[in-house]
């Protein structure tokens, strides 16, 4: 074995050894994989990844991808070896714990050189397509595609469960058909899961599925080998116009006298005696825990000056092309703040159909084309129902493997896939990706969704269909749980407009959010709120007094389509001799974010007799209706009929809405 080779293994072996006393010390984790993984992802990060070790948000770098993120001890060895800021020997003894840079799982944000938050399989797997379209779009966008400055790559490291999951196949059949040779993924083929051997649930012959899918597949058949990784690896950094799957066959524990190859090694740590035993194995024998010999350290160092002074002559060129091309360096620099012109509001209520009833959904579509044309990052798509969504974008053509610049995305009959590639897109840094469907397949779309909360995503959700309003389709097209589904994620903004004003303000608020946000649409036409009340919107703070009866005894809240519904039966309840005050509440979020003083402005304390009216579920509104109060909503699945016939059945109209409000307060 060459000297390159045998400090190639020692490397490895450095990495497995950091992993595994990490995970003893915590007496919690997973040392299985990093032990198998070392020889791979060390020579991938030390001889091959493009990475800046001094400035982690280097614009010219490679991504890399802890698709299995339950191996995350594997990564944070590798960025202590480089020495990524804040990550130091006492982080790795701190593995698991309380406050650590290194938690069980990696986390955007919390960790400098984790690009993604992983840990459900198959989502960085899913991520990573998001990544690698973003990445093609933009270089297209700015020009840079026609230089080497944007030849990056996004690596991903998955793992048997990973191909396991649906997701992974969603997202992989997409960036098969649009040719992603950005994507270079490494398999981790141990044949081990938590049960036991794969063999147990799992027989498929995952290079045949890639290669239908449109993947260049390379069989690695001992990745515990460090002339086949080196192989392999250059291998895939030649593109063929296809993406790469890297299908490596690893031991679980390499390394490990007794647990090597067993499930045994994937979710639990060694043990004091096999850590040791271990240790002798690999030539650690009487090393302290952490060691890194001098050879490790100096490669290590020595390549880290090495990335940063190959980054710093990129950004030189970089500075370059924006001097040499301004147009080009004001659309790079658009992209890259997403920037939204400080009279967004102003301009999208030009746009707002006003002049008739209108379905929201056909109001947003306006007001989204009006919106991406003011702002370049803003694109995105459907799971196919760009035409019932009105999504689409119709100044822009779509974004394919022959044209790179198209801004409309069709991510086909895949939500999961689709909520979890805009994520990605969103991770890049150059987009706020948009992905719209009916209200109801929120549910095939609820991990991605609650992932882009966790890591703060500026992802926009436009869902239509939103309510027991589709009519005919029945119970299973009808949302009645998803809102409070929704509501229930922490970071997640919903908002629920009533009419094409609120929409254009629902659109505003949404674009300057820096997290997750959910607009809420209608298959039915709603009509415009009168100018004398459309100038009280006040969406940004959640909710606000449509109307009012002076000295009101009651409120009337209501969400979307039911604050025409409100409106028409406090006419009703005023005919009686009710004074009533009318509130929209689009966004529960938003509102109780606002001062205690602006919610008792809204909702003061001293009124008893609140109503709530959505057509949807009513768990939650109670809150806001208090003991005394009345929640009216659809706490039941729907049925198939034409919506008007499902308004009367269900209690919807005004009659039903004023007669419910005066039983429940006594005053039949």
């Amino acid at each position: 074995m060459t000297s390159d080779l045998k400090l190639q293994k020692l490397t490895a072996d450095t990495i497995r050894i950091l992993s595994a006393e990490s995970v003893q010390k915590a007496k919690s984790g997973h040392p299985g994989m990093p032990m198998g993984c070392a020889d791979f992802a060390g020579a991938l990060w030390l001889k091959y990844l493009k990475h800046n070790p001094a400035n982690p948000e280097w614009l010219g770098r490679d991504r890399f991808i802890l698709s299995a993120g339950h191996g995350s001890v594997l990564l944070y060895s590798i960025l202590y070896l480089f020495g990524y800021e804040g990550m130091t020997v006492e982080e790795l003894a701190k593995f698991r714990q309380l406050g650590s840079k290194t938690p069980g799982h990696p986390e955007y944000g919390h960790t400098a050189g984790i690009e993604v938050t992983t840990g459900p399989l198959g989502s960085g797997f899913a991520t990573g397509v998001g990544m690698a379209i973003a990445a093609k779009h933009f270089a297209a966008e700015t020009g840079l595609d026609k230089t080497e400055l944007l030849d990056s790559k996004i690596h991903i490291l998955s793992s048997d469960g990973c191909m396991m999951e649906g997701t992974t196949h969603e997202a992989a059949s997409l960036a098969g058909h649009l040719k992603l040779d950005n994507i270079i993924c490494f398999y981790d083929d141990n044949s081990i899961t938590i049960e036991g051997k794969t063999s147990l649930a799992f027989s498929e012959d995952v290079g045949k599925r890639f290669d239908a899918y449109g993947w260049r597949v390379i069989h690695l058949s001992n990745a515990n080998d460090a002339e086949q990784i080196d192989t392999a690896i250059l291998q895939s950094l030649k593109s063929d116009g296809r993406p790469t799957l890297i299908l490596g066959k690893t031991v679980i524990g390499f390394g490990s006298p007794k647990k090597a190859g067993t499930h045994s090694c994937h979710g639990e740590p060694l043990g004091d005696e096999e850590l040791a035993a271990t240790k002798k194995a690999l030539g650690f024998n009487g090393k302290p825990d952490f060691h890194v010999s001098t050879e490790v350290k100096e490669l290590f160092e020595n390549r880290r000056k090495e990335l940063i002074s190959a980054a710093a002559e990129w950004n030189r060129k970089f500075q370059e092309f924006i001097e040499k091309n301004p147009g080009k360096a004001e659309r790079i620099s658009s992209l890259l703040n997403k920037t939204v012109p400080s009279n967004i509001l102003a301009e999208l209520l030009k746009a707002a159909p006003i002049e008739k009833a209108e379905a929201t959904r056909a109001s947003g579509g306006i007001i989204l084309n009006r919106a991406a044309e003011l702002i370049p990052s803003l694109w995105g798509g459907s799971a196919d129902l760009a035409p019932s969504t009105k999504t689409l974008l119709k100044s822009s053509g779509d974004f394919s493997a022959s044209d790179r610049v198209g801004r409309n995305m069709h991510f086909g009959v895949r939500e999961l896939g689709m909520s979890l590639i805009a994520n990605g897109m969103a991770l890049y840094g150059a987009s706020i990706p948009y992905a719209a469907t009916f209200f109801v397949f929120s549910d095939y779309m609820k991990p991605g969704i609650r992932l882009a909360a966790i890591q703060g995503l500026h992802v926009i959700y436009v869902f239509t269909h939103d309510s027991f309003y589709v009519g005919e389709d029945g119970p299973t097209h009808q949302p009645i749980d998803q809102l409070a589904m929704l509501r229930a994620i922490p970071g997640m903004t919903v908002i629920r407009p009533a009419e094409a004003n609120e929409t254009a303000h629902a659109w505003a608020v949404a674009l300057k959010q820096k997290s997750p946000v959910a607009i809420l649409l209608t298959r039915q036409n709603l009509n415009p709120l009168p100018p004398d009340l459309a100038k009280n919107i006040q969406l940004e703070k959640g909710a606000y007094v449509v109307t009012e009866d002076k000295g009101f005894e009651m409120i009337l809240i209501a969400t979307g389509s039911e604050l025409e519904l409100a409106l028409k039966s406090a006419d009703l309840l005023r005919k009686e001799g009710q004074k009533i005050r009318i509130v929209s509440m689009p966004s529960q979020e938003l509102f109780r974010k606002q001062p205690k003083a602006y919610q008792e402005s809204v909702l003061p304390a001293s009124c008893n007799k609140i109503v709530t009216i959505e057509a949807g579920a009513t768990f939650g509104w109670e809150r806001f209706a208090g003991n005394t109060g009345l929640c009216i909503g659809i706490d039941h699945f729907g049925l198939s009929a034409p919506y008007k016939v499902l308004t009367e059945k269900f209690g919807f109209v005004p009659e039903k809405i004023a007669a419910k409000i005066k039983d429940h307060f006594g005053q039949n």
